[in-house]
């Protein structure tokens, strides 16, 4: 299984609405990449802190999606690029970090 995270970092003066994220994009998100078979779940995290308490998240929020392979994540995603991407701007000016992970333990 494959979970490709996006992680938008907390970057002082940058903008992420999350009430927009989790209300609207990310449900236009599952209704997209759930159409294709490979898709087995998302979720979703709002960052509260950092490690240190009192200390800032070094993240404002995560996503992660799961697939059974990164050919099914980009047969579901390209084809729904323009729209997903387009959204952005609604609720962040952040450039997200993308990164494919294998996943080797889930419970």
């Amino acid at each position: 299984m494959i979970r490709i995270s996006i992680l938008y970092p907390n970057n002082k003066d940058s903008r992420f609405d999350i009430s927009y994220y989790v209300e609207t994009h990310m449900p236009m998100s599952i209704k997209l990449l759930n159409a294709h078979p490979g898709f087995k779940g998302v979720s979703v995290e709002h960052g509260l802190g950092g490690a240190v308490p009192g200390s800032e998240p070094t993240y404002i929020a995560m996503c992660h999606f799961l697939f059974n392979s990164v050919e099914d994540f980009l047969a579901a995603f390209l084809p729904n690029a323009a729209v997903l991407q387009g959204d952005m701007p609604n609720y962040t000016d952040i450039e997200p970090v993308i990164q494919f992970n294998e996943v080797l333990i889930s419970r």
